[in-house]
C-alpha cells in the first residue's frame, strides 16, 4: 500500500453527552447546542447554518434529506416532480392503510433579509435544518447504553393513556399521483391563504419572523394561528426551530403567564425531543434519557412533563421486558403466582411506533405463512442453480422471509436467484437503495436487466409491477439487496404491501452504515434470529476488497496494492487537504488510471469545517466547473447531490436553470427542480458524506480526513466511505491516529429500537 500518489505535484497549504441546559422562559437564551466542525451528524452544525443563513449571501445547500414538509409548504400550484410527489403520496396512503389495520384491531385513535435580532436568529435557524443542518446530533449525539440515548422514566402514577389524538405530523403529504417519471405532477394545495395570514400575525406579535408562517402553517394545520396563540410553544412542530427560541415567542405572547412550569411547554419539548431522536436514528427513548434531556431544558418537572404528553396522546408509552444477557432474573411477587419481569420503559411518538410495530406484524405474516403452492417451481429454481445461490434459493423455497449477508461481490448471489427465479415464471422483483445499485444488479449476468428497480420507485408506483385489489402488490419473490439502509418506515411499507404467501429476501452488508431514518432493521433482525440467515462466502476483490474486510473486524491492516489501486496521502492540515484532494481528482487519477473526473468521487465526514463537503465542493468547482453560479449557485455541468426525500440522495448533473427550475440529469433521467426547492434540494456533489455515498460505488474514491474529522469516525464510517471505489482508493489522511483507533475501537452508534423486541415470539417459535 502506498503512501504517496501515483503523480505528484506541488502541495498547498458510550455515553450520549448532553448539552448545557437551555434557558427557560423568563431566563436568558442558552448558546446554540451545535457542535460544528467535521461531524457528518452535526452537518456541519445549527450556528454556522444560523450564521450563513441571516447574512444572507451565497447559495445556501440543501438538506441531505429535505424536509417533507417543504414539499407542501412552498408553492401550492407550483410544478413538481412526479417522483418525489409520487413517493410521498405512496408512503402516505400505505399510513393509512396501516393506520386502519390497527385501528380493526386495537380500536379507534382520535386522529429575511431585512430581520435582526430574535427573529432573525429563529428564520436562520428553520432555514439551517431545510439546509443540511442536523440538531439531533447534537442532542442525542451518542448511545446512552446498550439502548442509546433517550427515555424518560415516568413515575408510578404515569399511564399509556390511549392517544386522545396523534401528534401534528410535520410533513404533511400530496396526494396520490402516479404519472411516470420525469411527467411533472401538480403540488396540492397548502393551507389557506387566510391560515397563513392568520399565522402570520400570530408570529410577528411574538417577534418570530412572518417567513414562517407558510412552514408553520403546514405544520400546524388550519386553525393554526388560533393554536400558536393558545400554544407558543407549538413553534416547535417546526422544523429547526428550538425550545429557546420558542420560548423567546412564548414570552413575547404571554408576558407574564410565560414561565417553566407551564405544562404546555413541557408537552411541547417532550415531542420535540423524540422528534430529534428519530432524527439521530432511535425508534424510541429510554425513560430515564427522556427525563434527563428534559431536565437539562429547563423543564422543572421532567416525570410530569411526560405523563402529560402521553395522556394528551401526543406519544405513547410501552414497557419491554428485558431479556439480553446479563439482565437481572425476574424477582417473585409476594401477591402473584407469577414471577415479575424486569422491564424498560419506552416513550416512542405514534408514528414510528406504528411503523414498528406493523413492520413487526409483517413479518410474522410472512414467517408464519410460506405458501406452500408450486413447491415444483422452486425445486426448478434450486436445481438451476449452484454453490451460495443453490443455499440461498433452497432457504427461500421453504421460507417466507430469509435473510442474505455479505459483501458487494455477494450480490452475485441474490441476482442469481432473481435471473432462476424469473425464469421459472414466478414473479419475482430486486429494488434496491439508489439507481446506481439498481444499475450495477441488472448489469450482472443473470438478471440479464429484467426485473430490477429501486426502493422509492417501488414505493411510489414508478417501479416494479402493480397491485391487486386489496393494494398488495403482485409478487412471488422481492429480494432487497440494500436492506441495512432500510429505515423502519419504509420497511413497513415494503412488507405489508406484499401478499400472503410472498417470499422476502433482506440482503446486504451488515458493516455498513445504517439507514438515514430511524431504526436499524436489517441488524434487528439479525439479532433476532427468527428466520433462516445465509451468509455469503464471496469475498470482495482486489486490495480495495482486502483492506475494506480486514476493517469490517475492526483491523486496519497494510494490503499490497501493485497496481497504486490504495493510497495514502499524508497532509498536516485541513487547506492541505483541500489541495491534495482537488489535485487527485483533477489531475493525478485521471492520469494514472484513467478514470475520468466524473468517475471519482469524494467523501468526507460532514458538511462544514474547513475540509467538510462544502469546502471541498467550492474548491472542487472552481478547478473544473468555474462560473458565476446563474442558476441559484449553479452552473450547467455542476456535480450534484439531490435529495428530493429523507433519507434519499441521487447524484447528478446540472443541464441548464429557466424560470421553470433547474434542470438535472439524475441516472440518466431528466429532473426539474422549481427554483423555490433548489436550496433545500440540490447541493453540489463532487464530494459527498459517507451517508449520502452509502448504496453506490464508483471507478475511484477519494476520502478525506481532516484533523477535526476524529470525533464523526467509526468503523462503520470507515468501511462505508473506503468501500465506495471499485478500481482505486485514495485516503487524504490527517486523522493521524484516529483512523485505526476508530476502525479497532468504536463501533456502530446504538440505536434505541423495538423491533427485536417485538420478533422474539417468531424467534421462540423458530
Amino acid at each position: 500500500m502506498s503512501t504517496e500518489p501515483e503523480t505528484t505535484e506541488e502541495t498547498g497549504p458510550g455515553t450520549p453527552e448532553m448539552p448545557e441546559a437551555q434557558g427557560a422562559p423568563g431566563t436568558p437564551g442558552a448558546p446554540d447546542e451545535a457542535a460544528g466542525g467535521a461531524s457528518e451528524g452535526a452537518e456541519g452544525g445549527v450556528g454556522e447554518e444560523m450564521a450563513e443563513s441571516a447574512e444572507g449571501g451565497g447559495p445556501a445547500e440543501a438538506a441531505e434529506a429535505a424536509e417533507a414538509a417543504e414539499a407542501a409548504a412552498d408553492g401550492a400550484g407550483k410544478p413538481e416532480l412526479s417522483e418525489a410527489a409520487a413517493e410521498l403520496a405512496a408512503q402516505r396512503v400505505e399510513r393509512e392503510r396501516i393506520e386502519r389495520r390497527r385501528a380493526e384491531r386495537d380500536g379507534p385513535v382520535e386522529s429575511g433579509a431585512k430581520l435582526s435580532g430574535k427573529a432573525a436568529d429563529l428564520l436562520a435557524a428553520v432555514r439551517a435544518v431545510e439546509a443540511g443542518g442536523k440538531p439531533a446530533s447534537t442532542v442525542f449525539a451518542a448511545p446512552s447504553r446498550p439502548a442509546p440515548e433517550r427515555t424518560p422514566e415516568p413515575g408510578p402514577a404515569a399511564t399509556a393513556a390511549a392517544p386522545v389524538r396523534p401528534a401534528p405530523e410535520p410533513e404533511p403529504e400530496p396526494e396520490p399521483v402516479r404519472q411516470e417519471r420525469p411527467a411533472p405532477a401538480p403540488t396540492p394545495a397548502g393551507p389557506s391563504p387566510r391560515t397563513v395570514d392568520a399565522v402570520r400575525r400570530v408570529l410577528a406579535e411574538g417577534g418570530a419572523p412572518e417567513a414562517l408562517g407558510q412552514q408553520a402553517a403546514v405544520a400546524l394545520g388550519e386553525g393554526a394561528g388560533e393554536l400558536l396563540r393558545a400554544d407558543p410553544w407549538q413553534l416547535l412542530r417546526v422544523p429547526g426551530v428550538r425550545p429557546e427560541q420558542a420560548d423567546g415567542f412564548a414570552r413575547a405572547l404571554l408576558g407574564a403567564e410565560c414561565g417553566p412550569q407551564d405544562e404546555r411547554r413541557g408537552r411541547a419539548v417532550t415531542v420535540w425531543l423524540l422528534e430529534q431522536a428519530a432524527l439521530a436514528g432511535h425508534t424510541a427513548l429510554e425513560a430515564p434519557a427522556l427525563t434527563a434531556a428534559l431536565a437539562q431544558r429547563g423543564v422543572p418537572d421532567p416525570e410530569e412533563a411526560v405523563r402529560s404528553t402521553l395522556a394528551e396522546g401526543e406519544a405513547l408509552m410501552f414497557e419491554d421486558a428485558l431479556e439480553e444477557p446479563g439482565a437481572p432474573a425476574a424477582q417473585p411477587a409476594d401477591d402473584e403466582e407469577e414471577a415479575e419481569r424486569p422491564v424498560r420503559v419506552l416513550i416512542a411518538l405514534e408514528r414510528y411506533a406504528m411503523a414498528e410495530e406493523s413492520l413487526a406484524d409483517g413479518l410474522a405474516r410472512l414467517i408464519n405463512s410460506p405458501s406452500q403452492d408450486g413447491e415444483e417451481t422452486w425445486a426448478q429454481v434450486v436445481a438451476a442453480l449452484s454453490g451460495g445461490a443453490a443455499e440461498l434459493a433452497r432457504a427461500v423455497a421453504g421460507h417466507g422471509l430469509v435473510l442474505h449477508t455479505g459483501g458487494d461481490a455477494s450480490r452475485a448471489e441474490p441476482a442469481a436467484l432473481l435471473g432462476a427465479a424469473r425464469d421459472a415464471g414466478l414473479r419475482a422483483l430486486a429494488v434496491c437503495h439508489t439507481a446506481d445499485g439498481r444499475d450495477r444488479l441488472a448489469a450482472l449476468p443473470p438478471t440479464r436487466g429484467a426485473g430490477v428497480g429501486t426502493v422509492a420507485g417501488l414505493l411510489a408506483g414508478t417501479e416494479g409491477p402493480g397491485r391487486d385489489g386489496d393494494g398488495a402488490l403482485e409478487l412471488d419473490l422481492l429480494i432487497v439487496p440494500d436492506a441495512p439502509q432500510l429505515d423502519v418506515e419504509s420497511a413497513a411499507m415494503l412488507v405489508e404491501s406484499l401478499p400472503d404467501g410472498a417470499r422476502l429476501v433482506l440482503g446486504g452488508d451488515p458493516a455498513l452504515l445504517w439507514s438515514a431514518g430511524p431504526g436499524r432493521v436489517f441488524a434487528d433482525l439479525l439479532a433476532a434470529r427468527a428466520c433462516p440467515q445465509i451468509a455469503s462466502r464471496l469475498p470482495d476483490p482486489g486490495p480495495i476488497g482486502e483492506l475494506v474486510s480486514g476493517i469490517g473486524i475492526g483491523e486496519l491492516n497494510q494490503v499490497e496494492a501493485p497496481g497504486k489501486e490504495v493510497v495514502i496521502v499524508p497532509v498536516r492540515d485541513a487547506g492541505e487537504a483541500v489541495h491534495r484532494t482537488v489535485q487527485l481528482v483533477a489531475d493525478s487519477v485521471p492520469r494514472a488510471f484513467g478514470v475520468p473526473v466524473e468517475g471519482t468521487v469524494v467523501i468526507t465526514p460532514g458538511h462544514g469545517g474547513a475540509a467538510g463537503t462544502r469546502a471541498l465542493n467550492a474548491a472542487l468547482k472552481e478547478r473544473l466547473n468555474p462560473g458565476p453560479g446563474r442558476f441559484g449557485g449553479f452552473d450547467p455541468g455542476d456535480r450534484i447531490a439531490y435529495s428530493p426525500a429523507p433519507g434519499r440522495t441521487l447524484p447528478g448533473t446540472v443541464v441548464k436553470g429557466d424560470a421553470e427550475g433547474l434542470h438535472l440529469s439524475c441516472a440518466g433521467a431528466p429532473v426539474v427542480v422549481p427554483r423555490e426547492r433548489v436550496e433545500a434540494w440540490v447541493r453540489h456533489g463532487w464530494a459527498l458524506t459517507a451517508h449520502q455515498a452509502v448504496g453506490g460505488r464508483w471507478p475511484a474514491a477519494v476520502v478525506v480526513l481532516p484533523g477535526d474529522a476524529a470525533q464523526a469516525l467509526s468503523r462503520p464510517w470507515v468501511y462505508t466511505a473506503f468501500g465506495r471505489g471499485e478500481r482505486h482508493l485514495s485516503v487524504v489522511q490527517g486523522a493521524e491516529g484516529a483512523l485505526p483507533r476508530a476502525v479497532a475501537e468504536i463501533p456502530a452508534k446504538a440505536r434505541t429500537t423495538r423491533l427485536a423486541t417485538l420478533l422474539r415470539p417468531q424467534s421462540a417459535m423458530d
